[in-house]
């Protein structure tokens, strides 16, 4: 196991959060969705130094070492439940933001759509976002689960990955420090987003978007089909270019760039 330099510093949040620190629990988010369900404040944040069932989109495993980071917030911002989604993009510009702030600046921070952060155009990060509505559409709440690789990263993916010290971080920089700055920055975003919308953010996203403008293939459940991508739409839906010039908005599904992402 790497030390995390920074284990021995007490973790300073702004006011707005509510710490749940563990030392080892199944997984952030499930601890999150089961204090959420019992009902647990907006701003409550559950940091583990380990998990041992941690996962990912479509449940796929995660994996992360020591020195890792992993963390999940429960929110509950007053919206419909359809534009809760935008808080991926706002927390991928919250924790670039946060990198950018501890990291030297040879680390280049970009986004690939719908969830990951690049360090150096490899996988550092990932966001999950699990969420409940009510029957009108509403949303009672959203955990927003990162894990962010900072001494460790996997190399049995099919996305190249990396972490923040293979990139050149000092390993001075730990997962106290990161936390610490990205909580900053996502209070920073998400009050923008709720006092002035999705569009700030969406701007943020899209300068430093993965592959913007380049061909790519898009793996739909019953549907693979070919364009160039364009941006986000007004929610956050993959905005592309087919072929015959027509246009198409993708919400979710799973992507592949020409570079093998």
């Amino acid at each position: 196991m790497i030390p995390d330099p920074s284990k021995d510093r007490a973790l300073k949040l702004p006011p707005a959060y509510r710490l749940v620190q563990l030392d080892e629990v199944d997984s952030t988010n499930s601890e999150a969705k089961r204090r959420a369900a019992q009902g647990a404040e907006d701003g409550t944040l559950i940091w583990a130094r380990r998990q041992t069932g941690a996962y990912g989109r479509q449940g796929q495993p995660w994996s992360g070492g020591g020195g890792d980071l992993f963390f999940s917030l429960i929110t509950r911002p007053d919206c419909r439940l359809a534009e809760a989604a935008q808080l991926s993009f706002i927390s991928a510009v919250a924790l670039g933001d946060a990198v950018g702030s501890v990291a030297p600046p040879l680390i280049e921070v970009t986004y690939k759509w719908p969830n990951d952060v690049l360090f150096n155009g490899r996988k550092g990060a990932g966001i999950l976002l699990e969420s409940k509505g009510d029957d009108a559409g509403g949303l009672e709440w959203l955990v927003i689960g990162i894990g962010v690789n900072i001494a460790s990263f996997p190399t049995e993916t099919r996305f190249p990955a990396t972490s923040l010290q293979f990139e050149g971080c000092p390993a001075s920089v730990g997962a106290v420090d990161l936390l610490e700055a990205f909580s900053r920055h996502f209070l920073s975003r998400v009050n923008s987003w709720l006092e002035d919308g999705f569009a700030p953010s969406r701007q943020a996203w899209l300068r430093h978007a993965h592959g913007l403008s380049e061909e790519i293939e898009v793996r739909l459940p019953q549907e693979t089909f070919t364009g160039r991508f364009e941006g986000l739409d007004s929610q956050g839906a993959l905005r592309l270019v087919l072929a015959n010039g027509s246009e198409r908005s993708v919400a979710a599904g799973e992507v592949y760039f020409p570079d093998g992402g």
